[in-house]
C-alpha cells in the first residue's frame, strides 16, 4: 500500500491533507472538558425590571393609551402571575428589592426596612451603609454603600457560583439600595445616582475606579439635557381621564416650585437644584435605561459562552408617586412614558442580544395607598395616624407606670423599638412593658392590632396578617410590636396629608405586578395566589440553579417551559 502511494505522490498529499483536517475538526480534551461544551440551555441574558411603586392595577389601569410594543408586549407574549402579593410587613423599598431577589424574606434576610434599629446596641443602620468602604467616581459619602446588611444569597449570586463566576451580574438604579440589593453580594458592578455630581458612582465593595465607559457616559451630562426639555404632559392634558384634574389639594409640589402643575419647569429646577431633581420626573427612568443600555454594549452582556444577569429599577415612579399621588395626572404620564420606554428598551434587547435569547421579569417592590384627602372626599374610609404624637403619648404611659423614661426609641417601619439598654439597666419587666404597650396602641384611633412580634403565631388576627408579621420578624433588627393600621391609614404628622406613600399590609401596597417575558417561558397567566417570594425560585428553575440559601418562596412551573 506504502509503495503504491509512492508512486502517486498527488493522492498522497490529498490523503495527508484530509487526516489533517480530520484531527484539526476534532475537539481537544480540553474542548471535550469544558464546562461551555457541556453547559444546560439557559438564556444568554436575564433582566430583571423592577418598577418602584408600581401598583399592579397600573397595568390595565392605563392599558387602552399603552402601545403595543411595551406593558402590552410583555401581557400578550409573556406570563403573567396577576395575583402575586407582598408576604411581609412592612412594604418599603429596600425589603421588596431584597424580597424578589432572594425568594426570602426580613425574618431571614435581615433588611428590615430602608432604616432599622440594632437592638443590641440601639444604632440606626442605613441598610446599605458601609463606612469600610470609600466612594468610587465621587468625592460625597453618598459611594459609601454595600449589601454587607444582607445575610443570604440572591439569585444573581446564585447564577454567579452556578457558572464559577464566569457570568457577569450588575446592577443599575438611580437608588443605592435598588441597584445594590438586587445585585448581590457578589455582584460585578452596581450602579446609582449622586445628585451631588449628577453621575453614576459605584463603590470599592466593586472596583477601585470606574470603568473607562462609566466615565464616558457620565462626561455627557444627560441628566440635564433631559430637565432642559420641560416637563408637560406627553398628549393633550384634557385626555388624561384616569386621573383627578390638574392642581387639586391632593399633590405636593415639587422642591422649587409654588404649585403642582403642568407644565413643569425643569430646566430651572436644575440650575436651583441640582441634577437630583431628575428623580421626581419621568425623565429619571429613561436615564436610567439609557444606563442599561450602555452596560449592556460595554459589558457585552448576553454576548458571551454564559448566562449574564442585569438587575435594572427604576426609582422616579416611586418619587413622582410620593409627591403626587396614584390619581393624578402627574402619575398616569409617567406611566405612559414609561410604556414607551420600556418598548425601546425591549427593541434593544431584540437586537443587540436577540429575540428569543433573553429573559426579562418585571414587577415592582411595593405599591401605594391613595392620598387621604382624596378617599376622604369621596365618602371612603381613610384616615392619618401620627407616629411621633403616638411615640410621645405613650413614652408619657410607660414613664407613669413603669417610671422610666424614653423606653420607645423609635416607631419607624410601624414597629415599636424599645430601649433595651434602659430596660436592661433598670432591671424592667420587658414583657410587662410590651403588655402595656399593646393596651395602649390599640385604644389609639387608626390602630387595627397591636401584635407582639415573637409571639405573633397566638394573635388573635386573621391568619395571612399573623403570617406577614412572622415572616417580617427579625429579633436582632425588628422592633418589638408590629404596629398594623386600619386600611388606607398611614403615617402623617397631617390630618389631609399632601400626596401618598406605602407601608401597609393591604393589597393597594401589597398586590404587584408580576410578568416574565422571553427565553424559556411560556405564554398565559394566572389568577392563582403567588408570593413575591416566588420570584427567585422561578428564575432558579429556569436557570437548572440552585435557590437563594434562604428562599421560602415556590416557582411558578406554569411560566415555565422545562424539558
Amino acid at each position: 500500500m506504502i509503495r503504491f502511494l509512492a508512486k502517486k505522490p498527488l493522492l498522497l498529499i490529498v490523503l495527508f491533507a484530509f487526516l489533517i483536517s480530520a484531527i484539526l475538526s476534532q475537539p481537544s480534551f480540553a474542548q471535550k472538558n469544558s464546562s461551555a461544551a457541556h453547559d444546560v440551555p439557559r438564556p444568554k441574558l436575564v433582566v430583571g425590571i423592577v418598577v418602584d411603586q408600581m401598583r399592579w392595577d397600573y397595568l390595565y389601569r392605563y392599558y387602552g393609551r399603552y402601545g403595543n410594543d411595551g406593558f402590552k408586549r410583555m401581557l400578550k407574549n409573556g406570563f403573567s402571575a396577576g395575583n402575586t402579593n407582598i408576604n411581609y410587613v412592612p412594604t418599603y423599598t429596600a425589603i421588596g428589592h431584597t424580597s424578589i431577589y432572594t425568594g426570602s424574606v426580613p425574618a431571614i434576610h435581615g433588611i428590615d426596612g430602608n432604616n432599622f434599629y440594632l437592638n443590641h446596641n440601639g444604632k440606626l443602620v442605613y441598610c446599605t451603609e458601609d463606612d469600610q468602604v470609600q466612594s468610587v467616581g465621587t468625592d460625597s459619602t453618598d459611594g459609601q454603600m454595600s449589601p454587607k446588611n444582607l445575610l443570604t444569597t440572591t439569585i444573581t449570586d446564585e447564577l454567579q457560583l452556578a457558572t464559577n463566576f464566569r457570568s457577569k451580574v450588575i446592577g443599575i438604579a438611580l437608588k443605592d439600595r435598588a441597584s445594590i440589593l438586587p445585585a448581590g453580594r457578589a455582584a460585578d458592578a452596581a450602579y446609582w445616582f449622586d445628585d451631588t455630581t449628577g453621575n453614576w458612582v459605584t463603590s470599592t465593595w466593586y472596583m477601585k475606579e470606574l470603568p473607562d465607559w462609566v466615565k464616558q457616559f457620565n462626561q455627557q451630562n444627560l441628566a440635564k439635557k433631559y430637565l432642559d426639555r420641560g416637563w408637560n404632559t406627553l398628549y393633550p392634558i384634557s385626555s388624561y381621564a384616569q386621573s383627578t384634574p390638574d392642581n387639586n389639594d391632593y399633590e405636593r409640589a415639587l422642591p422649587g416650585t409654588d404649585t403642582p402643575i403642568f407644565p413643569v419647569d425643569t430646566a430651572k429646577l436644575y440650575k436651583e437644584k441640582g441634577a437630583g431633581i431628575i428623580r421626581s420626573t419621568p425623565f429619571g427612568n429613561a436615564f436610567t435605561f439609557d444606563m442599561a443600555r450602555a452596560a449592556i454594549k460595554n459589558e457585552e452582556l448576553g454576548r458571551r459562552d454564559v448566562t449574564d444577569f442585569l438587575a435594572i429599577s427604576l426609582s422616579s415612579t416611586d418619587y413622582v408617586g410620593h409627591y403626587f399621588g396614584p390619581n393624578s395626572i402627574e402619575v398616569e404620564d409617567t406611566y405612559l412614558r414609561l410604556d414607551q420606554d420600556l418598548a425601546n428598551f425591549l427593541t434593544y434587547l431584540d437586537q443587540e442580544v436577540g429575540k428569543g435569547k433573553y429573559t426579562v421579569f418585571l414587577t415592582a417592590d411595593h405599591g401605594a395607598s391613595h392620598n387621604i384627602g382624596f378617599m376622604e372626599d369621596h365618602h371612603l374610609p381613610a384616615g392619618a395616624w401620627n407616629s411621633g404624637a403616638t411615640q410621645k403619648a405613650l413614652n408619657s404611659q410607660l414613664e407613669s407606670v413603669f417610671g422610666a423614661k424614653d423606653l420607645v426609641r423609635s416607631l419607624i417601619n410601624s414597629q415599636v423599638h424599645f430601649n433595651h439598654q434602659t430596660i436592661e439597666e433598670k432591671g424592667l419587666d420587658f414583657n410587662k412593658i410590651e403588655q402595656e404597650t399593646v393596651r395602649f396602641l390599640e385604644k389609639q384611633d387608626g390602630v387595627a392590632y397591636a401584635v407582639i412580634m415573637a409571639d405573633a403565631t397566638n394573635a388573635a388576627i386573621p391568619a395571612i396578617l399573623r403570617e406577614r408579621i412572622v415572616n417580617s420578624y427579625n429579633r436582632i433588627r425588628s422592633g418589638a410590636i408590629q404596629i398594623i393600621l386600619q386600611p388606607a391609614w398611614y403615617s402623617s404628622g397631617a390630618a389631609r396629608p399632601k400626596g401618598a406613600t406605602h407601608s401597609a399590609i393591604y393589597p393597594y401596597d401589597t398586590h404587584i405586578p408580576l410578568v416574565f417575558m422571553g427565553w424559556g417561558i411560556k405564554r398565559g397567566e394566572t389568577a392563582q395566589p403567588t408570593n413575591m417570594t416566588d420570584i427567585a425560585p422561578t428564575l432558579a428553575a429556569l436557570l437548572h440553579i440552585q435557590t437563594p440559601d434562604g428562599s421560602i418562596g415556590t416557582p411558578i412551573s406554569e411560566a415555565l417551559k422545562l424539558r
